[in-house]
């Protein structure tokens, strides 16, 4: 079986989701970040390309407004990636939307990409939706990335039941979950994450279910 060829996407590690409106609330932020910085050196250490993505919006905007605190990325991102990382701005929720990075990736003949950074519930579901039919597959790090609590008019959920949902629906499709150690572990040995399928997925949530009954 063919090695995986790699690339490291950091999602929008940026002020907002630590000090702003945004602050991620589960996994905690700290962890997470902690775990991001760890899978930025193991990158740099395996000549594993990175993008590093930083989401902008117009000035006035409530969040990610350009020049602001809550733009600028955590400076313990911004001191670890070097002049190889590929800079990325974006304005939608997919890293692919509106930006040459699906390109940059095939000049580099990768087929795998690792998602980490923020938020689980946004930019980093809709990276690992569009990579699908780009033609990539995903990876993404359950603890070096988060959640927020969200309420509106369809309801209420917790940002651990939302985070811990969205890992579910990520490995039975759209991208093979994996921690920050055992992904380590496959990007020393050169194999790919495991990801399930919606079939099996779905047997064996009947069966689950059943049991509970």
């Amino acid at each position: 079986m063919t090695a995986p060829r790699r690339a490291l996407i950091v999602v929008d590690v940026q002020q907002e989701y630590f000090d702003g409106p945004l602050q991620i609330q589960y996994p905690p932020r700290d962890d997470t970040l902690g775990n991001i910085v760890t899978a930025i050196d193991t990158a740099t250490d395996h000549d594993v390309p990175v993008v590093l993505v930083q989401h902008q919006m117009p000035d006035g905007a409530p969040v990610f407004a350009e020049g602001t605190d809550g733009w600028q990325l955590h400076p313990e991102i911004d001191r670890r990636v070097g002049a190889a990382a590929k800079r990325v701005h974006k304005v939608y929720g997919s890293v692919f939307a509106g930006t040459d990075v699906a390109d940059w990736l095939r000049e580099r003949h990768i087929d795998t990409i690792t998602i980490v950074g923020h938020m689980a519930n946004n930019c980093d579901l809709a990276t690992a939706v569009e990579a699908e039919g780009l033609g990539f597959a995903a990876e993404i790090l359950s603890d070096a990335t988060g959640a927020i609590h969200l309420a509106n008019e369809a309801g209420t959920v917790s940002a651990q039941v939302l985070h811990d949902t969205l890992m579910v629906l990520f490995q039975s499709n759209f991208a093979a979950v994996t921690s920050t150690e055992k992904w380590i572990a496959a990007v020393d040995a050169g194999t790919a994450s495991e990801k399930s399928n919606l079939v099996v997925s779905a047997l064996q949530g009947r069966d689950a279910a059943a049991a509970t009954a």
